[in-house]
C-alpha cells in the first residue's frame, strides 16, 4: 500500500503541471482521462514486484491448560528460589503442533527475570521424553524480564503435543526469586534443581519438590477448537483429590471430551479454580485464596485465548463467611452473578451457571447459611439468566439429607468431594454446551 501511494503521488506531481493548461487545451473529459491513466500507471508499476513478508502471527491460539494465580503469599507460605531451575508438570487438554506458554508476574512487586525456558513431554518424574525438548524464546531472546504486575507470552515452537499429554515446562531463575505469583494447590508434584541452569537436562537433578505452580498460568496451542473456562473455588480447584492423578472434575470432563466427540469439536477445558475463592470480596488474611471472581474476571477468563464458554460455580465461600457484622444476602450474590454474566456476554461468551454443593457438617455451616444456599440455587435454576445450568448440587447431595454431601462422595471435610465425587461431577457435565 505504501509503494502504491508513493507511485501515485509521483504520478500526480508529474501530471499536475500538465493539467495547468488553459481550459481550451484540456477539456474536463480529457482532464479526467489523464488522471485515471496516471492512477492506472501507478498501479501497473507495482505489478510483479515481490511482496514483502509480514511478521504477523496469524495463528488461532487456544488455551490448552491453565491455572489461576494468587498471592503474594505470606512469608510462611512463600516459595523462594536462588539460581535454580523449576520443572513444572501440567496435563494438556487437546492436541496441537505449535505451543507457547504464558508466565505471570501479575502479583509481584519487583521485576521477574527468567534466564531460560524450555518445554517438552514428560516421560516420568522429572525426566523428559526423548526428542521432545524445545527451547522457548521471548521476542527472539532466550530469557525475559517480566515487569511487576505483567504477564509474558513465549514465542511459539513446533511440538507434536498429543491430547492428555504430561507436559514439562522448565524455568531457570537466576538470582534470588520469591514466588510472589503462584497457584498454590497444584495437586501435582513439581521439581526444583540445585544451583544452575538445568533447563536442557533430560533428567533434572532434583534438590526438592513442590506442590504448586509458580509463575506458569497457561499452555496454549495453535488451534480453533476453543476453550471452556471454569471459574470457581476449591471444588473446581480439586481440593482433597488424589495428588499427581488428575482427578479434578474438570480432568474427568477433559477425558470424556477426548473420547466422546469428533477431534474437530473437542474444546480444551481450563481450570481457573482457587481454593477458598469468593465471588464478591477478598479475604485479606488469605492472599492465596486469590482476588474475588469479580476482580480477577478479566485476567482469568477474558484473557484466556479462545474462550467460548464459561462455567461459573462460585459463591459458597461468600455464604460460609457471611456474618452478622458483615452479612451476605441473596441480592448481593445475584448482583455479582449478573455482573459476570454481562461481562462475559459482552465478549460473546456463553455462561453456564453451576449450583452450589451442600456443606452441612463443615465448620462454616449454619441453618441460616443453608437457607441462603438453597435460595441461591433456586435463582440459578429458575432465573433464566444463564445460557444453561449445571446442577452440581443435585449430583453431589445425599437424597436422604439434601443439605449434606452424599457420604460416598464426601472427603471427610463435608465441603469438598473425594475422587468419586469429582468423578460423578465430571461425568454429569454435558459434552455439548451452548455457544454465543
Amino acid at each position: 500500500m505504501n509503494r502504491f501511494l508513493s507511485a501515485l503521488a509521483a504520478a500526480a506531481r508529474w501530471l499536475l503541471p500538465q493539467l495547468s493548461f488553459s481550459s481550451h487545451h484540456v477539456t474536463p473529459a480529457l482532464r479526467r482521462l489523464l488522471l485515471a491513466s496516471a492512477m492506472l500507471a501507478a498501479a501497473i508499476t507495482l505489478v510483479g514486484q515481490p511482496a514483502v513478508a509480514q511478521a504477523w502471527d496469524n495463528s488461532h491460539w487456544t488455551a490448552n491448560w491453565g491455572a489461576a494465580p494468587a498471592g503474594p503469599p505470606p512469608d510462611a507460605s512463600l516459595y523462594a528460589f536462588n539460581n535454580q531451575t523449576l520443572r513444572l508438570i501440567v496435563q494438556s487438554s487437546v492436541g496441537g503442533n505449535r505451543v507457547r506458554i504464558r508466565l505471570s508476574n501479575e502479583l509481584g512487586s519487583t521485576p521477574l527475570r527468567i534466564g531460560a525456558a524450555r518445554i517438552g513431554l514428560r516421560a516420568q518424574g522429572s525426566d523428559l521424553a526423548p526428542g521432545t525438548d524445545r527451547a522457548l524464546t521471548f521476542g527472539g531472546r532466550a530469557g525475559v524480564t517480566i515487569p511487576a504486575g505483567a504477564p509474558a507470552l513465549s514465542d511459539p515452537v513446533e511440538l507434536n503435543l498429543p491430547p492428555l499429554a504430561s507436559v514439562a515446562v522448565s524455568l531457570y531463575l537466576p538470582g534470588a526469586v520469591p514466588a510472589a505469583t503462584v497457584h498454590v494447590q497444584a495437586r501435582q508434584t513439581g521439581y526444583v534443581s540445585p544451583s544452575g541452569d538445568h533447563t536442557a537436562s533430560a533428567s533434572l537433578p532434583v534438590q526438592r519438590t513442590i506442590t504448586a505452580w509458580p509463575f506458569l498460568t497457561a499452555l496454549e496451542v495453535d488451534g480453533v477448537n476453543g476453550a471452556i473456562v471454569v471459574l470457581g473455588d476449591a471444588l473446581t480447584d480439586g481440593t482433597r483429590s488424589t495428588m499427581d492423578a488428575n482427578r479434578r472434575w474438570t480432568d474427568v470432563l477433559v477425558r470424556r471430551l477426548q473420547t466422546g466427540r469428533d477431534a474437530a469439536a473437542r474444546p480444551a477445558v481450563i481450570n481457573r479454580g482457587i481454593a477458598s475463592n469468593r465471588l464478591l470480596g477478598d479475604d485479606p488474611a488469605k492472599p492465596l485464596a486469590g482476588r474475588s471472581a469479580l476482580a480477577r474476571f478479566e485476567r482469568d477468563v477474558l484473557a484466556t485465548s479462545g474462550v467460548r464458554q464459561l462455567v461459573l460455580m462460585i459463591g459458597i465461600e461468600d455464604i460460609g463467611h457471611s456474618s452478622a457484622a458483615n452479612p451476605v444476602t441473596l441480592d448481593d450474590l445475584v448482583a455479582g452473578y449478573r455482573q459476570l454474566i454481562a461481562r462475559a456476554r459482552a465478549a460473546r461468551i456463553a455462561v453456564i451457571g453451576g449450583t452450589l454443593a451442600p456443606f452441612e457438617g463443615a465448620a462454616l455451616h449454619s441453618d441460616e447459611k443453608e437457607t441462603l444456599r438453597q435460595a441461591v440455587n433456586a435463582w440459578i435454576r429458575s432465573s433464566g439468566e444463564f445460557d444453561a445450568v449445571f446442577d452440581a448440587d443435585r449430583v453431589l447431595r445425599d437424597p436422604a439429607r439434601p443439605s449434606r454431601l452424599l457420604p460416598a462422595y464426601d472427603s471427610g471435610y463435608h465441603l469438598h468431594p473425594n475422587d468419586r465425587g469429582y468423578q460423578a461431577l465430571g461425568e454429569a457435565m454435558p459434552l455439548t454446551l451452548p455457544r454465543r
